[in-house]
């Protein structure tokens, strides 16, 4: 990796090692996700894996208008600054429009930009202007090479803090396919590129009112974005995917974490 991200400079070892950006869908509650938090730390740091904790405060783009969004920007930012002090680990979050910046960005180490806003302009710019490092999620409706003029937006600021997450491309209606070029060709922009394996096994929509997915080829994404030469993997977990409130379909088991993890170093140490 050849940028800053987070609250400070990458350190020499985290260049080496493959990066993890974790945790559940979305704030189902403080205990839960405080929980997750504490159970990733205490496994990536076994690991000696370099972490950053994903939780949404709002999942604005869910498929019905019934669906579970998560808790608000304003208690779901209380509860990340919770656990970021507590704990002292790394936070990540969506962000959806230009006035959450402000409030999100004095909590956050990480905006991410969601893949259906990757070329919302103003967005990005007031992202980017906040000086804060930045996750831009590659659209399902975009080619790999498109993320350039995402970049430059970005860049246009003086900001060189910047994370791309492939999450998978549209392939036909409710279904996603992964395209291991794309890392290599992303990765020219000269910035680093992670791999997004639970979203890439969405079905978007693929439940009528809410997606659907196969979590079982998660972990099989996974390894092969790593052997293609991703820097980081995405991964949503729970304790019970199956009674997750968002996401449950494409999201790992806790449970499963460790055995996948360690497979994904002993392939990043091969190449």
């Amino acid at each position: 990796m050849n940028n800053e991200f987070g609250s400070g400079s990458v350190s020499r070892q985290e260049k080496k090692s493959l990066l993890l950006i974790c945790g559940p869908c979305v704030i189902e509650d403080e205990k839960s996700c405080f929980a997750i938090a504490s159970f990733l730390k205490d496994l990536t740091e076994k690991l000696n894996i370099p972490f950053i904790f994903k939780a949404s405060y709002d999942k604005a783009n869910r498929t019905s208008l019934s669906s579970f969004r998560g808790p608000g920007i304003a208690q779901g930012l209380e509860i990340l600054d919770r656990i970021k002090k507590e704990l002292n680990i790394r936070i990540l979050s969506d962000i959806h429009q230009v006035s959450e910046v402000e409030p999100a960005g004095k909590i956050l180490d990480i905006l991410q930009i969601p893949a259906f806003l990757c070329r919302q302009t103003d967005l990005l710019l007031a992202a980017a202007r906040s000086g804060k490092s930045i996750n831009i999620k590659k659209g399902q409706f975009l080619a790999p090479w498109d993320v350039a003029n995402i970049v430059e937006k970005i860049t246009s600021t003086g900001n060189r803090r910047i994370l791309i997450t492939d999450r998978g491309t549209a392939f036909g209606y409710n279904n996603l396919v992964a395209d291991f070029r794309a890392v290599h060709i992303m990765q020219k922009t000269g910035f680093p590129v992670i791999f997004d394996a639970t979203h890439s096994v969405q079905l978007p929509g693929g439940a009528g009112k809410s997606s659907a997915g196969q979590r079982e080829f998660a972990p099989v994404l996974a390894r092969a974005a790593v052997a293609a030469g991703a820097d980081g993997i995405f991964l949503e977990v729970h304790p019970d995917p199956d009674r997750a409130l968002c996401d449950g379909p494409n999201s790992l088991r806790l449970d499963d974490l460790e055995k996948l993890l360690k497979q994904l170093q002993a392939i990043r140490e091969i190449i």
